[in-house]
């Protein structure tokens, strides 16, 4: 046996089979769901509870004056809106805000996952402009990144999106914006 076939040998049997890691069988809570927000507020987001009723108004107030864009699927109506239409890089860059859903948020770490699916458009809409608001229902709200994994449509691209877009320097000054958004509101559709 080589080398190479001792160590592929040793990594076989310490890993650890996909059905033994931690999964949780409870549905959401409403404790997931405050702590969802709660997580989303810590990365400096701005949080929108909000009725199913109040979803349109909510969105045009946070559209009114500005450059909005739309996934090309996206289910609300917002006054003035684009949707998209393939626009290239460039022009994605004078569009001010983007408006999507997602597949699932993750309560644990106040992470929002999309998966290209209705509603959420191209990942080059939610990184380029520097204003992203994400719509999510309260169903769609789990614990654990475990359970959000089983919702997704791993076969397409994900995007996992923790706050608004941020790096630090070697003194750890935080400068928002440079991979992404710089600002991320997110409304919450109360069940």
């Amino acid at each position: 046996m080589t080398a190479k076939e001792r160590i592929l040998s040793r990594i076989r049997t310490a890993a650890v089979p996909r059905e033994d890691y931690f999964r949780t069988e409870t549905p959401v809570q409403p404790a997931s769901i405050d702590l969802f927000c709660e997580r989303v507020a810590d990365y400096r987001a701005i949080v929108h509870r909000v009725s199913q009723d109040e979803v349109s108004a909510t969105l045009n107030r946070i559209c009114e004056g500005r450059r909005c864009l739309v996934a090309a699927d996206f289910e609300f109506v917002i006054e003035g809106a684009i949707a998209d239409a393939g626009f290239t890089h460039a022009e994605l860059v004078d569009f001010e805000t983007t408006i999507t859903s997602c597949a699932v948020g993750i309560a644990e770490s106040g992470t929002i996952v999309l998966d290209a699916g209705q509603g959420q458009g191209r990942r080059a809409i939610t990184l380029i402009p520097d204003h992203h608001v994400c719509i999510i229902r309260a169903d769609q709200v789990v614990s654990s990144l475990e359970e959000g994994l089983e919702r997704v449509m791993v076969t397409r691209p994900l995007t996992f999106i923790s706050g608004p877009s941020a790096t630090s320097d070697i003194e750890l000054v935080r400068v928002e914006g440079v991979h992404g958004p710089r600002k991320l509101e997110v409304l919450v559709v109360k069940a």
